[in-house]
């Protein structure tokens, strides 16, 4: 059975898939399962393998869904006891204990814009573990030669390119291009995709007037409320190898769920206006 699970887990790693893990690693007394039964969960619902069935299984199937939203690992006990026996028709006694784990594929991170800036993102992103896409029209920037093995390179124009690609929902996506202009481009096609990580680099008054004129083509505010901007840990940065390090650092934070959903700080922030007045 765990073979199986095996299989699928592999070919959802491939895929670019988010699933849970959850395995048996204690059981003391009579269960239904022995130390090492598996159960793969997707986030839809699906699952592959058993861990023994009855109401115990679907409590750590919920809870695997909850631990691939929350990309955190939990730890569960199962007290097998006479109450819990009659409930689930089960003929069995002892404890339970299993580890559910969120497990998923190095996360693409797309960078546009193969500057000075968007060099050293892609290839510190690449050294921690991220799977990195650059994106650039511009040959001289944009060559493989130029960022190295492992960093897919793509020379094209970015706003045409992204109308014939959609990026994965894990996707991270980082906004590094060479003017307003092109971010502008890149924020216009990006705002509504749901990703993972979606940062702009510039200062607060870019950021705005590229808001701004959204905004007035129609973009919602909801949308621009999700957008990581200015990008980066406000770590003092100055120069493009330093602006990468503060990138990259907030790249590994979302990843681990270390920072706050930018739309949740501006309904606390909405929160407090309102109770303020």
């Amino acid at each position: 059975m765990n073979q199986e699970v095996f299989a699928a887990l592999a070919e959802a790693l491939e895929r670019g898939q988010e699933v849970a893990l959850v395995t048996i690693v204690a059981a003391h007394g009579s269960t239904p399962q022995r130390v090492g039964a598996k159960m793969l969960v997707y986030p839809d619902g699906r699952t592959v393998g058993t861990i023994g069935g009855g109401c115990y299984e679907n409590d750590a199937f919920w809870k695997a869904r909850e631990a691939i939203t929350k990309r955190r690992p939990l730890n569960v006990k199962y007290e097998l006891n006479d109450d819990f026996a009659q409930e689930t028709g089960l003929v069995c006694g002892g404890q339970m204990e299993v580890f559910i784990e969120p497990v998923e594929a190095s996360p693409d991170v797309y960078v546009f814009g193969a500057g000075h800036v968007g060099y050293f993102v892609a290839k510190l992103a690449h050294e921690v573990g991220f799977r990195v896409h650059v994106i650039d029209d511009r040959e001289k920037f944009a060559s493989s030669e130029r960022f190295g093995e492992g960093i897919d390179v793509i020379v094209d124009n970015i706003p045409q390119w992204l109308t014939t690609h959609t990026l994965p929902a894990t996707a991270y996506a980082v906004i590094v291009t060479r003017g307003h202009t092109h971010d502008l481009d890149a924020l216009r096609a990006l705002s509504a995709a749901p990703l993972r990580y979606l940062g702009l680099i510039g200062s607060k008054a870019k950021v705005r007037r590229i808001y701004d004129a959204l905004i007035e083509e129609g973009t919602s505010q909801e949308a621009l409320q999700a957008v990581h901007a200015p990008i980066g840990l406000d770590i003092g940065a100055i120069t493009p190898q330093e602006i990468a390090v503060s990138i990259v650092a907030e790249l590994i934070a979302a990843k681990h769920g270390k920072i706050s959903d930018p739309r949740v700080a501006a309904v606390s922030l909405r929160w407090e206006g309102a109770l303020r007045k």
